[in-house]
């Protein structure tokens, strides 16, 4: 089968089998002592175990349910995760959720679905339509299904990027005191979190941005802030997510982000675009032919009911708004353009901020495993030149994710990506620091319940994962 992952996790770990892997942390148990003696264990030629008791007769054993926190905390598995039972991180469980809601009973939950705008931007090539019109057309197709609210990971992106930018302010400032301090590396992908935690540990995670992805983002908005607006617990809401990527399933299941005194996750689920487009063929419907419907607002009665874009890379623009806001913040110069310049190929460019000959700030934008790896590399030699990296497992970005949907007939992968790419950028652009909306929720919650309190929200931490066994040596 071919997995859905990003080339980073499908290439991290080669020495990978789940049937089980013997480096799974929760393998089948093919032992059972019975008194003073170990039953025998019998495997059929279907794959299923048997214990043989003393007696002949013969007790199917159950197999261990791997879940994705799992995967996480071992380092064997993750390149098969797509055979691993993703049972709670599927279309069918939204569907298994809202058929329960319309069954009534105690069970109901309010139904929240938060879209990515690469999700809608990637559907709307699909069916020739405007990023815009997908969403609205998505938002009545999803609430007609019994979903109550429907937003845009935009608005919760602006965030990221504010937290982005702030983080790397004061990582500039206290270089001199921290040598880990700069590089400052993207944290949005979740397929770059997972391979850096568990192949270079220790060393890397200190350069990595704490700041929270837009998905986890929209997690703390809507479990805290909008459930408290609602009224609500944590508990009652079931948060979906619209990602063009299987990695982001990886990052909703981390610990991090599950709310222990709720005993809920922040992200219940996530479904990539692709699983929309199933859910559409599923009830037999075109997108195309759907009503418009309006998006719902995150913030009072207007704030965050538009479908936004943001300026820079069609990976959330981080490079972009952090060079600007540094330029400015740092050494008072105002950036209106961007210039890259493209390095050995196009997926590895940067950016520099010049002044009478000197480099003030040198950017780059690092996409892909083999860029990655050659960025990890001048690390450890001590010879990366940059003071921040927008970090991307796949190639292209976010817009080229694996959950993305496919071409269709006569059309090539290259042309469905640069559709896509036209759409995403055609949408309204949006500065974060300019948003009001943002700016009085920053006022009026975030100050209210604390500076601890908020940078619990908005920012997290990271885990390096010991390596179980030596895995094969991947040379390029």
């Amino acid at each position: 089968m071919a997995s859905h992952f990003s080339g980073v996790l499908q290439l991290t770990d080669l020495d990978d089998f789940i049937t089980p892997s013997q480096e799974c942390v929760k393998p089948i148990k093919v032992e059972k002592k019975q008194g003073r003696s170990l039953a025998k264990i019998q495997i059929e030629d279907d794959g299923n175990y048997f214990q043989v008791n003393q007696d002949g007769r013969k007790q199917k054993l159950e197999k261990a349910k791997i879940t994705l926190n799992d995967c996480l905390a071992c380092s064997g598995c993750i390149t098969s995760a797509e055979s691993v039972l993703i049972t709670q991180q599927s279309h069918e469980e939204l569907f298994r959720v809202l058929r329960q809601n319309k069954s009534g009973g105690d069970q109901q939950v309010v139904v929240v679905v938060s879209v990515s705008p690469q999700s809608r931007a990637s559907l709307a090539a699909h069916y020739g339509l405007s990023s815009s019109d997908a969403g609205r057309r998505l938002t009545s197709f999803l609430k007609s299904l019994g979903v109550h609210y429907v937003f845009d990971t935009s608005f919760s992106r602006n965030f990221s990027l504010l937290e982005s930018q702030r983080e790397f302010i004061q990582r500039f400032q206290r270089k001199e005191d921290d040598k880990k301090a700069l590089p400052m590396l993207a944290s949005a992908c979740p397929g770059w979190i997972c391979y850096a935690e568990k192949t270079h540990g220790e060393f890397i995670l200190p350069y990595i941005s704490t700041t929270r992805s837009p998905q986890q983002m929209m997690g703390s908005l809507v479990k805290n802030y909008f459930a408290e607006q609602q009224g609500v617990s944590a508990q009652r809401i079931y948060h979906v997510t619209v990602m063009p990527c299987y990695d982001k399933k990886l990052e909703a299941s981390r610990p991090d982000f599950y709310l222990s005194e709720a005993e809920t996750r922040e992200v219940d689920c996530v479904i990539t675009s692709g699983e929309v487009l199933k859910m559409l063929e599923e009830e037999g419907v075109s997108l195309s032919d759907v009503e418009a419907a309006p998006l719902d607002p995150m913030f009072s009665h207007v704030c965050g009911d538009e479908f936004l874009s943001h300026a820079g890379s069609g990976s959330g623009g981080y490079l972009h708004h952090t060079f600007i806001h540094a330029a400015k913040e740092l050494f008072g110069e105002d950036v209106k353009e961007l210039t890259y310049k493209t390095l050995k190929n196009k997926d590895f460019q940067e950016v520099t901020l010049e002044r009478d000959g000197e480099v003030l700030l040198r950017f780059a934008a690092t996409y892909g495993f083999r860029n990655i790896q050659n960025l990890v590399q001048k690390l450890k030699r001590g010879k990366s030149p940059y003071h921040f990296v927008e970090v991307m497992a796949c190639p292209s970005g976010c817009l080229n994710g694996g959950g993305q949907l496919k071409p269709q007939q006569e059309q090539s992968n290259k042309e469905l990506l640069q559709r896509v790419e036209e759409l995403y950028q055609v949408e309204q652009s949006a500065a974060p620091q300019e948003e009001a909306c943002v700016a009085q929720l920053y006022h009026t919650w975030l100050q209210s319940i604390g500076e601890a309190r908020a940078r619990q929200l908005l920012h997290t931490q990271y885990h390096a994962v010991e390596k179980a066994t030596n895995g094969l040596v991947i040379k390029w």
